[in-house]
């Protein structure tokens, strides 16, 4: 990686400068950054060395720092890897099965955050952050590295423990077996910062040896990460500014709803000579009120404001609308949840694509529910882009983004002309859908039926290109959704005695 470094920049940019000069470079956001030297200190020989920094996007994928050390007196060399952005909403997993007999498995490139964990359940075996810190590798570099690291002290454990020395060595010879594809393993990295990404060699097709989890940070994860989970003496002051600002915020507090709410509505209404012109203002019914309670803002810890409304939408069920706005830092974030019992059978909502009025369809998409385009060979599995509410359009463009953005190394230096046209290709069907030369199908399969798209015509009926499908939930989508150890028999029978309590009296 160094030799890559150097070798793509000017001889006048390989200057030594100041440390503020690479802050000042870091915090830009020009992303043809140049290359930066600094002088640092060689830990091993105690001579100064230099530390060369780079700011790049990874194409696919998002902006992080590049950073080598080396030393002319004793040739020690190192790289590193740190993210320049934020980090992300929720961590992620990556579970990789790397099969024996198959080295391909093996070169799969791996960015590792120096949060990340990576694991071996076949040996017991766990790398935790603080052992290795942020790297651009592959699995089969990530194992040698290791490897390497176990080996370096091994003289040392042999005279001074030897029977554990002996452990380590055989222990040593499972762990290079798995680098080298002899035997085969689970390659585990999970990352409460969601910075880490592997590589999957069929993108934008699913990998059928690689899985993604989303899930959201515990308390432990969100303060290891440097967020404020318990409130401190600052914290305390800046509640109490806020508190006095607020007022009486921390009681549950009710407004109308506006300009969209029912009272809007019934002046609507009342000053319209037809039913209709209401009925066209108001497509979904509009909640009464809308109920404000404090919260704690996720990404600065400042006191802010939830607000949240029932409402129902015609032809699909009632929902739950959450939106929270920070005014310390700006942050804003909207939740959908469904509201009501947990339907008893999935739905797939299959919608023909024909005309631009179809494009402007709601669609709302549960983070159960997966989506798929058969046209493109397209599939995204359920928890990909969580739960939106958008339109059709909107939805084939976060696809987009969401692709861009996650898969990287698409357009790097090693990827082969193979790879690269087929990626070509494949955003340029994505732009074919929104330009509709041909008729298309989206289908939203969700076991829990929260997915909905809003019919075309008055009557949901006489909406020929959309259509729905109920099935029945499968042992392992019950499993995945924790339906199966879900037990009702204690409230079941405190509800069956409240009646006949009831019908008693």
């Amino acid at each position: 990686m160094e030799g890559g470094i150097g070798g793509s920049q000017s001889k006048d940019q390989n200057q030594i400068v100041d440390v503020r000069s690479v802050v000042e470079s870091v915090s830009a956001e020009d992303s043809d950054a140049p290359l930066y030297q600094v002088e640092s200190l060689c830990m091993r020989c105690g001579e100064n060395g230099t530390t060369s920094f780079l700011l790049t996007l990874i194409p696919h994928f998002r902006k992080i720092l590049l950073s080598a050390f080396e030393c002319p007196h004793c040739n020690e060399r190192n790289n590193e890897v740190q993210f320049a952005g934020e980090l992300q909403p929720k961590g992620c997993c990556y579970q990789l099965k790397v099969p024996s007999g198959d080295p391909k498995m093996l070169n799969r490139q791996v960015v590792k955050s120096e949060f990340a964990t990576i694991k071996i359940p076949e040996l017991d075996f766990e790398i935790p952050p603080e052992s290795q810190r942020g790297s651009l590798s592959t699995v089969e570099g990530i194992l040698l590295r290791a490897a390497d690291e176990l080996q370096a002290l091994q003289e040392e454990r042999k005279k001074v423990d030897p029977q554990t020395a002996e452990a380590i060595d055989q222990f040593l010879l499972k762990l290079r077996a798995c680098a080298t594809a002899d035997s085969s393993f689970t390659f585990i990295l999970d990352d409460p910062a969601g910075n880490s990404f592997v590589e999957n060699l069929f993108a934008p097709s699913p990998d059928p040896s690689l899985s993604i989890k989303f899930y959201e940070r515990t308390s432990e994860q969100q303060s290891t990460l440097g967020y404020v989970v318990e409130s401190s003496q600052t914290g305390s002051v800046r509640d109490a500014a806020s508190t006095e600002a607020v007022g009486t915020s921390d009681q549950v507090q009710r407004a109308p709803h506006g300009s969209i709410g029912a009272a809007a509505g019934h002046r609507a209404i009342a000053q319209s000579n037809s039913a209709e012109i209401a009925e066209s203002l108001f497509q979904y019914t509009a909640p009464e009120e809308v109920m404000t309670f404090p919260s704690t803002c996720g990404v600065c810890t400042a006191r802010c404001e939830t607000r949240m409304f029932v409402t129902n939408i015609p032809y699909f069920q009632e929902v739950i609308v959450m939106a929270s706005t920070c005014d310390a830092c700006g942050y804003r974030n909207s939740e959908l949840k469904p509201g009501g019992r947990v339907p008893e059978k999935g739905k797939k909502i299959i919608l023909r694509v024909e005309n631009v009025k179809d494009l402007s369809r709601d669609v709302i998409k549960s983070d159960t529910a997966s989506v798929t385009i058969p046209e493109i060979e397209l599939e995204l599995t359920s928890g990909t882009l969580g739960g939106v509410v958008t339109t059709v359009e909107g939805l084939i463009m976060k696809i987009s983004e969401s692709l861009e953005r996650v898969h990287g190394f698409s357009f790097g230096d090693s990827l082969d002309e193979h790879k690269r046209s087929k990626w070509l290709n494949f955003q340029a069907s994505l732009k074919k859908l929104l330009c509709l030369e041909e008729p298309w199908n989206l289908i939203l399969d969700d076991a829990l039926a929260n997915s909905f798209v809003a019919p075309g015509t008055d009557d949901i009926k006489d909406d020929h290109q959309l259509m729905f499908e109920e099935y029945e939930r499968s042992w392992e989508q019950n499993e995945e959704l924790g339906l199966n150890d879900i037990d009702t028999s204690s409230a079941d029978a405190a509800y069956d005695s409240k009646d006949a309590t009831t019908e008693e009296k």
